[in-house]
């Protein structure tokens, strides 16, 4: 009975430890633009994805997710960096080429825009609901054979939710 208990309890720690810490915690806002209003700082210009789209020749675009996130469909062309940003793992780009970052939505690629910045890049813009709101504005997404796609990887149920169009995968 007393391992039952401990059990019980280990496994209650550790799935209240998920959720109540780093990006599982509870996700109240509504819609993406509420989630970038709580969460971004705005020191990475936005591109909006129609700009993007309309403009696409004109920026280098680097995915900040994970490395199987990516593998599961990406914007076409995009460079995969990582989350963590490291100047040894970046691709060779002129410190004023015009960049676009993304991730999911766009938190992660904000924090990874504002160490670009830092780091002498002049041109940075972080996309506006990135990869979500690129898939649910109708544009394509290309796996790792770069076929197109209509799987986005969402992180978790927890962040899918803002992915409103696609096939989500966990």
């Amino acid at each position: 009975m007393r391992r039952v208990l401990s059990l019980v309890i280990f496994t209650f720690f550790v799935t209240y430890s998920t959720i109540a810490t780093g990006q599982e915690k509870e996700v109240v806002q509504k819609d993406i633009p509420e989630l970038l209003e709580t969460y971004n700082k705005m020191t990475v210009p936005y591109l909006s994805v129609q700009n993007l789209k309309t403009d696409y020749d004109q920026y280098v675009i680097l995915d900040t997710r994970k490395k199987k996130e990516y593998e599961v469909s990406h914007l076409p062309g995009a460079i995969w960096v990582g989350e963590k940003y490291s100047s040894k793992r970046m691709p060779e780009l002129a410190k004023d080429v015009k960049i676009v970052v993304y991730c999911s939505v766009g938190i992660r690629s904000e924090g990874f825009g504002e160490k670009m910045l830092k780091d002498g890049y002049t041109d940075v813009n972080n996309l506006y609901g990135s990869i979500f709101s690129w898939k649910d504005a109708g544009y394509e997404v290309l796996d790792l054979n770069n076929t197109p796609t209509d799987n986005v990887h969402v992180y978790s149920k927890v962040w899918g939710r803002f992915l409103k169009s696609g096939v989500k995968v966990f």
